[in-house]
């Protein structure tokens, strides 16, 4: 559990209300709540800017409520764009920056699992909050008064380390099946336990997850591998039936045991892997995390009845492209990470050769290098309960190796021979065709075998050769 503050609070008799030293705001919220009361209305921040400055962490997006009506707040500021006026949400540009404000409301239900039906105004901000999902992200602060609006008691939960659903917990997942995968998220980015009743809202409501879109899922996937820890979500999505619907491949992980150097099953060690992949790094995380899919539909058990799982890498590569076109990930992440998930499977010893080094980058690819290793560090630190050697696997030694090998050589495509295609169609019978592509080829891997060979001259004259081969 994650170090927690104590707040200082000032309680006041008449009012769920608490002074609070620990929020900063930027000058332009404070002008617009000015601006806004000096309309006769009130405003307030609200949110993760709340939720995670009480707990020392920094602000992101600085988002208000208020009395006012959209139509009021348009007539307040020059620069207001109507993002979602049907619901409330206007955005105030200030030096360029946006800021959400929403008019207190009321909501009716919510048939399609995402926005209300109908919604009500309201001038009663304690009515406003009890809309909200988590009593952690329903605390509102007076940036002008600075005082704390707690009617949720979202303070007390953010001390115990606890998400906790306003009300009742089935009604909240029954209005947005989004809010069961953000809770399990805000599990891992805030490293809190999420208490039992909400569990069981959330496992009650596994109904309507079919029916978020894809966009909405992606987003908070994406969210979870920023934290410190995504296994903590991804535990809590297996344990509730989340993951079954969201992400099935991984779910039939579990279970499958494997041998050798893992302590774990390929599900943990997937886990275990993705959270060992840097934080900030999201190809390596989302292909720690698929890098061993494939193993369940390859397994197999030899004459000893070990189990094995040849090629499991190609299976992975099938896997993983089929998740993440279904969450339409960028296309240039998913090709990054389709590629190193295919090339994960190398076993580096000291009898390789300088020719078997030029090999292994040629089919890597220099611009993939850097993400191979950090995928295989992360999949090694998977692998076990305990530390793992940074050199296990030789890994380090491969490292060296190859820096070696390219201070030495630089000839690792087709494209870095010292001929090209037209080349070999002038001084050869071939004027065309595939037959280039088997020449240069063949001239590619003459040259891994020995760089020296990179000369035109040379490379003119194994290439006739070879054309009256295959001619």
């Amino acid at each position: 559990m994650a170090g927690f503050f104590l707040l200082v609070l000032t309680y006041a008799v008449s009012k769920v209300k608490f002074t609070i030293m620990r929020i900063k705001v930027p000058k332009d919220v404070i002008k617009i709540a000015s601006v806004i009361r000096d309309a006769g209305f009130r405003s307030y921040l609200v949110g993760g800017a709340v939720r995670d400055q009480l707990l020392g962490l920094p602000a992101k997006d600085y988002d208000l409520c208020t009395d006012a009506l959209p139509e009021d707040i348009i007539g307040m500021f020059r620069k207001v764009i109507p993002t979602g006026i049907k619901h409330g949400t206007v955005t105030v540009l200030m030096n360029k920056v946006p800021y959400e404000i929403t008019t207190f409301r009321i909501d009716g239900k919510y048939s399609d699992g995402r926005r209300p039906d109908q919604i009500s105004f309201t001038d009663d901000l304690t009515e406003d909050l009890k809309r909200r999902d988590f009593t952690i992200n329903s605390i509102a602060y007076d940036v002008l008064d600075k005082t704390l609006h707690d009617p949720n008691n979202g303070a007390d939960d953010l001390n115990k380390g606890i998400i906790r659903a306003i009300g009742v917990p089935e009604e909240r997942f029954r209005e947005d099946g989004l809010r069961s995968i953000r809770a399990c998220r805000f599990a891992s980015q805030l490293n809190f336990s999420i208490d039992e009743e909400t569990i069981k809202g959330i496992r009650t409501c596994l109904f309507n997850i079919k029916d978020l879109s894809r966009e909405r899922i992606y987003e908070e996937l994406v969210k979870i591998m920023k934290t410190a820890s995504p296994s903590k979500s991804f535990h809590l999505f297996q344990d509730t039936g989340i993951l079954s619907l969201i992400l099935p491949e991984l779910s039939l992980c579990a279970g499958v045991r494997q041998k050798g150097n893992h302590d774990y099953d390929v599900f943990e060690h997937l886990l275990n892997s993705c959270d060992a992949a840097p934080a900030g790094n999201m190809v390596i995380r989302f292909a720690a995390l698929f890098h061993d899919l494939g193993k369940p539909a390859v397994k197999k058990y030899d004459e000893n009845g070990i189990a094995t799982f040849h090629h499991h890498e190609m299976e992975s590569v099938r896997i993983a492209s089929d998740i993440m076109e279904r969450y339409r990930f960028p296309k240039n992440k998913s090709n990054r990470i389709l590629h190193i998930i295919g090339h994960h499977m190398f076993h580096y010893t000291p009898e390789w050769t300088d020719a078997a080094v030029r090999r292994f980058i040629q089919r890597v690819g220099l611009e993939y290098l850097e993400d191979q290793y950090l995928l295989r560090e992360a999949d090694i630190q998977g692998m076990s309960a305990g530390t793992v050697p940074a050199d296990y696997y030789g890994l380090r030694d491969l490292k060296l190796r190859v820096e070696s090998v390219l201070q030495e050589s630089n000839t690792f495509t087709v494209k870095d021979l010292a001929v090209n295609g037209r080349d070999i169609m002038n001084h050869t019978s071939v004027k065309g065709g595939p037959n280039i592509g088997t020449i240069l080829n063949e001239l590619l891997e003459t040259v891994l075998d020995d760089p020296s060979q990179n000369n035109r001259e040379q490379l003119l004259e194994i290439a006739s050769r070879i054309a009256d081969r295959i001619n």
